[in-house]
């Protein structure tokens, strides 16, 4: 962690930071009725202030446990005087169920996510059933889930695992990908992937 960034942490955090440990009411988090966006594991921040800069009639939580990444997206906020996000410094299943009400979410995403590329490791994957189903609480019916990876087989699973839920509908028809919507930036991990080789993969379905 830079200097800079565990600075941002000490200073910045009360004015951009959330508490986990109870309910959050968004309208009174922003001062304001605006579509909400969730991103889950937002890395450096990059994407997501990319995305809260180009649109600041919507708002934007993340949620991110490496304190380096906070720190580097709680710099850029300050910088650029973005008024329109919100971070969680935690394990995004705690804040699921106990920090995010029920349909309070307009859009969640997941952009490349740790893929645990050894099979024994899948059972770690973050997209399971249950997950599936806590953001189906958690988003509004006709909210969109917007996923994105450049591993082949979790793509796959991703895609299988939403789909038999029976709780949203895919975007693009069923068992099918979707191409990269506009509004999502390209990322270090996209760029990683496709020096190795890896097609990226994107996943829309929208909250039935």
């Amino acid at each position: 962690m830079t200097s800079g960034q565990q600075r941002a942490l000490q200073t910045l955090w009360p004015k951009y930071g959330l508490d986990p440990v109870a309910a959050i009411d968004p309208v009174h988090v922003f001062g304001r009725h605006a579509p909400l966006t969730l991103e889950i594991g937002f890395g450096n921040g990059n994407a997501l202030f990319a995305m809260a800069r180009a649109a600041p009639h919507e708002d934007f939580i993340g949620i991110e446990v490496h304190r380096p990444g906070v720190g580097h997206l709680l710099l850029a906020l300050e910088q650029h005087a973005l008024q329109n996000v919100r971070v969680f410094n935690e394990d995004a299943l705690l804040v699921l169920r106990t920090a995010l009400p029920d349909e309070c979410l307009d859009r969640v995403l997941l952009f490349f996510p740790d893929p645990w590329h050894k099979k024994r490791h899948h059972k770690r994957r973050l997209v399971q059933p249950g997950f599936i189903e806590l953001l189906a609480h958690k988003l509004r019916p006709g909210g969109m889930l917007h996923m994105a990876t450049d591993w082949e087989n979790y793509a796959g699973q991703m895609l299988a695992v939403v789909e038999a839920s029976g709780k949203f509908s895919n975007s693009a028809g069923a068992g099918r990908y979707s191409t990269r919507p506009a509004y999502r930036p390209v990322t270090k991990f996209e760029h990683r992937g496709q020096r190795l080789g890896h097609a990226v993969r994107d996943l829309l379905f929208e909250r039935a």
